[in-house]
């Protein structure tokens, strides 16, 4: 070591100081740049502000960003081109992207046309060439991979292990900000959804109200008239839609039942405290105690008058055909077919009015979404340690967006300007959205579980795309198979089995 040239040693001091700066340069910059990138949460705009950082700060011609789809079927790309970002989907073990995001190992690919893993249709469709690759996995802080991020062609030499480094790094940042902007995306929807409940409400309750103010207002006007035909249809509109708000107050009842059930308990609970106390400090047998104790047990009973839950012993398939048989001769509506598969014998303790409303609430669901011509199928079958209720319909089926808060109460699927009320069980009816929160409320209450399935009809894939309403006047099928297969929704129930 003493006999080095002190020239070349100053050399290679000198050369290592350099690479040093160079390297707390590009830490500084990668600093920066994570700070641009998680600073933005618009969704379409980070995918442009990570491009561009990326690509400034490896020092690459082009960058690509593949997120898992929500069904983990397919990685979407986000390219820096001029295609749009639903153009390019790869099947998630297909590519450089595939494999390391099913390995969540990072790679370098010198010569990708000669690597079995590269996936050529890209640079086809794109029109790009690739020469090198460097691919790192997106993983995030629940350990779970979500895609993957890659640069590619450096602009001077080939990708080294620093590079890894740095890109490695890099997609800390950006998976942070990736994760933000699905949060801000889903509040964002979540405020369109709320905005919405309160834009259907309004419109629930102003139109039978409407109707109600101008019926009474004829009414008034009438009165003194002889004849009471002149006024007879302006009354039975009036009870029409006195009707329809109780309908909406019982289902808000059932509702606010369920906090009325844990506000008894825990006073209850408190009152059973008080007694114990009472016990304890009080003498014993003291009448007077005793008395005030129930006056205020007769109190809270009172206040919240929760209704009486009878469990009786029901037989399915009667129960169902019967409530089948009671909603067709209630309706005017005929142009709809219900097939029925019911398992012989099959026996669920409940409350039979709960059971009616929860049946009624999906058949009513399935009927209303159904276009005239369709089919409905009902099923009751053992599943298991489970009783299994099923409600199918092949109708327009629920949006991706919509399927988040179906059951969230007073929402409704219909585009707020496209709705209009019509009577119940008509296509399209429209509804307060009420009838799956009581379900879900029920469920909590009467412990048995409940889910569905749906998928949107593909020819009418948005809220304000419309269903004719009729299979033959439709312009996308030839066929009512072609209707039946082309979307809708199936609600389960699942009752535990008595043991």
């Amino acid at each position: 070591m003493a006999n080095i040239d002190p020239d070349r040693r100053l050399a290679n001091r000198r050369n290592f100081d350099r690479s040093l700066k160079s390297k707390v340069d590009k830490y500084e910059q990668l600093f920066q740049v994570g700070q641009i990138i998680t600073s933005e949460i618009n969704f379409d705009v980070l995918f442009e502000v990570i491009i561009e950082q990326t690509n400034k700060i490896m020092d690459t011609t082009n960058c690509s960003i593949f997120l898992i789809d929500d069904q983990n079927q397919f990685l979407q790309a986000f390219i820096s081109t001029d295609l749009k970002k639903n153009d390019i989907r790869i099947p998630k073990d297909n590519g450089v992207a595939g494999w390391v995001f099913n390995n969540r190992s990072a790679v370098i690919i010198h010569d990708p046309y000669d690597d079995p893993r590269f996936y050529p249709e890209v640079d086809k469709k794109t029109g790009f060439k690739t020469k090198c690759i460097l691919c790192v996995p997106l993983i995030n802080r629940e350990d779970t991979c979500i895609g993957t991020l890659q640069v590619l062609n450096k602009k001077q030499g080939s990708f080294t292990d620093d590079d890894l480094e740095i890109l490695t790094y890099l997609s800390e940042y950006v998976t942070i900000a990736l994760e933000n902007s699905r949060i801000y995306e889903e509040l964002k929807a979540s405020d369109r959804a709320k905005q919405k409940v309160i834009d259907h409400l309004s419109h629930e309750l102003k139109t039978p109200l409407v109707i109600i103010s101008t019926a009474f207002r004829r009414l008034s006007k009438h009165l003194k008239d002889a004849d009471g035909q002149k006024y007879q249809k302006a009354i039975e509109r009036g009870m029409r839609s006195i009707a329809r708000l109780s309908a909406i107050q019982e289902k808000v009842d059932d509702i606010i039942n369920r906090k009325s059930a844990e506000e008894q308990h825990l006073y209850r609970h408190m009152l059973e405290n008080i007694a114990d106390f009472a016990g304890e400090t009080g003498d014993e047998g003291n009448a007077a105690h005793q008395e005030i104790l129930d006056l205020i047990s007769e109190r809270i009973n009172s206040v919240l008058q929760i209704p009486e839950i009878r469990s009786t012993e029901i037989v399915l398939d009667d129960f169902l055909n019967e409530l089948i048989e009671n909603i067709h001769s209630s309706i005017d509506r005929e142009n709809f077919t219900i097939k029925t598969r019911f398992q012989k014998n099959l026996v669920i303790h409940m409350d039979r009015k709960v059971l009616q409303k929860v049946c009624t609430g999906l058949l009513k669901n399935a009927i209303e979404n159904t276009p005239d011509e369709g089919l409905i199928e009902i099923i009751a079958e053992s599943a298991g340690e489970d009783i299994r209720v099923e409600f199918c319909d092949h109708g327009v089926g629920i949006t991706k967006e919509n399927q988040k808060y179906i059951f969230g109460g007073f929402f409704h699927t219909q585009d707020t300007n496209l709705y209009s009320s019509r009577k119940p069980f008509e296509f399209n009816a429209g509804g307060s959205g009420s009838d799956l929160l009581r379900i879900q409320v029920f469920s909590e209450r009467f412990r048995f579980k409940v889910n569905f399935e749906s998928d949107r009809c593909r020819f009418i894939p948005g809220d304000a795309d419309i269903c004719s309403g009729r299979i033959e006047l439709c312009d996308h099928v030839q066929n009512v198979s072609e209707c039946l297969s082309s979307g809708g929704s199936s609600f389960r129930l699942l009752f535990p089995k008595s043991k």
